[in-house]
C-alpha cells in the first residue's frame, strides 16, 4: 500500500486503501487432542465484521477442524477443536480465509500432543493453617519439562466456585507433582452467623477445595476428579499466670465468628483444643478466673 502523500492539500483527492492479511499464529507452541487451541489473525483494511474462515490442517493435508467469524478492529482472536484422532507428534496449522477480501494466508506449524490426565488427587483430605499439601497427577503422553497449570477453586454446591490461587507446574516423567501451602483466603466477614444460618435450617459448613491441572491450554479435573479438600480450623488455649505458670483445670467459653460457643475445661498443663471451628477472630473467656 502506498505510503507517501504528495498531491495538493487544497483539493479533494480520491485514495485507495488495500485491504491484507498481517499475520496468522496460533496463541500457543502446542496444541491437546480434544482441546481447543487458540488462534490469532491481524489484517488492514478489511471492513468491520468482514467474513473469517479458519481450516486447520495437519502437515500432510488432512483437516482436523474448522471455525468462522468476523473482523473486528482488522483482528480475528478465536478456538478451534483439535480432533481427538490426532497423536502426540502430529504437526497442525491453520489457514486464514477472508472470502470478501479475496484474502488468504496460513499459520506456522505447532506439534499435537494426546495426554492423558488421571489419578488427580490431593495428599490429604482434610487441611488445617499451614499444613503444606501435595497435588499430583498422571500425565500420559506429556513431554518432560512440559508446563502445567494448577488452579484451585473453593466449591460451591451452585457451580459458582471461586478461585483461590494458581501455582505453575512442570511435568516430569509423566507425572505433575506441586507442593502448595495451604492458607485461609475467604473474607471471614461475610461469613455467616448462626442466626443468620438458622433461618434457612442449617448449621455452619467448612470450606471445600477441588483442583484442575491446565495443560496447552487444555483444562483437566472440572468435575472435582481431585476430589474435595476439608478445610478445618482449630484454636489452641492456654492459660499461665504472672508468673507463666500453667494454671490447670480452669473452665473457659469461646465464643466463635458465627454467634455460637463452646465450653469447656483446661488440662493439667492448662491447655485446650478447640477442632472444626468457623475461620475469623474468636474470643475466650476464664469465668472463674
Amino acid at each position: 500500500m502506498e505510503t507517501k502523500f504528495s498531491k495538493a492539500t487544497d483539493s479533494e483527492h480520491e485514495v485507495k486503501l488495500e485491504s491484507s492479511l498481517i499475520s496468522a499464529s496460533w496463541r500457543g507452541g502446542s496444541a491437546i487432542a480434544g482441546a481447543k487451541a487458540g488462534l490469532e489473525v491481524l489484517t488492514t483494511f478489511v471492513g468491520l465484521g468482514a467474513d473469517i474462515k479458519i481450516t486447520c490442517k495437519t502437515d500432510t493435508g488432512k483437516n482436523v477442524g474448522k471455525v468462522s467469524g468476523a473482523i473486528k478492529n482488522n483482528k480475528y482472536v478465536g478456538e478451534v477443536d483439535i480432533s481427538t484422532d490426532l497423536k502426540t507428534g502430529d504437526l497442525i496449522y491453520f489457514e486464514a480465509d477472508l472470502p470478501g477480501n479475496s484474502l488468504k494466508g496460513e499459520s506456522s506449524c505447532i506439534p499435537v500432543y494426546n495426554i492423558i490426565v488421571d489419578n488427580i488427587k490431593w495428599s490429604a483430605k482434610e487441611a488445617r493453617r499451614g499444613d503444606k499439601l501435595t497435588l499430583t497427577a498422571n500425565t500420559k503422553g506429556a513431554p518432560d519439562k512440559m508446563d502445567a497449570k494448577i488452579t484451585i477453586f473453593e466449591y460451591d454446591n451452585d457451580g459458582a466456585h471461586d478461585k483461590i490461587i494458581e501455582l505453575p507446574g512442570e511435568i516430569k516423567n509423566e507425572k505433575l507433582e506441586v507442593k502448595w501451602e495451604y492458607e485461609y483466603h475467604e473474607d471471614v466477614d461475610e461469613i455467616p452467623t448462626e442466626e443468620e444460618m438458622s433461618r434457612y435450617g442449617k448449621k455452619y459448613n467448612p470450606p471445600e477445595y477441588f483442583y484442575t491441572i491446565t495443560i496447552g491450554g487444555a483444562v483437566f479435573g472440572k468435575k472435582q476428579e481431585s476430589g474435595l479438600l476439608l478445610f478445618k480450623d482449630y484454636i489452641d488455649i492456654v492459660l499461665k499466670n504472672q508468673n507463666g505458670n500453667p494454671v490447670p483445670e480452669e473452665d473457659y467459653v469461646v465464643y466463635l465468628p458465627d454467634g455460637t460457643e463452646r465450653k469447656g475445661k483446661l488440662d493439667e498443663e492448662g491447655k485446650a483444643v478447640e477442632k472444626d471451628i468457623p475461620p475469623g477472630d474468636c474470643r475466650i473467656e476464664f469465668p472463674n478466673v
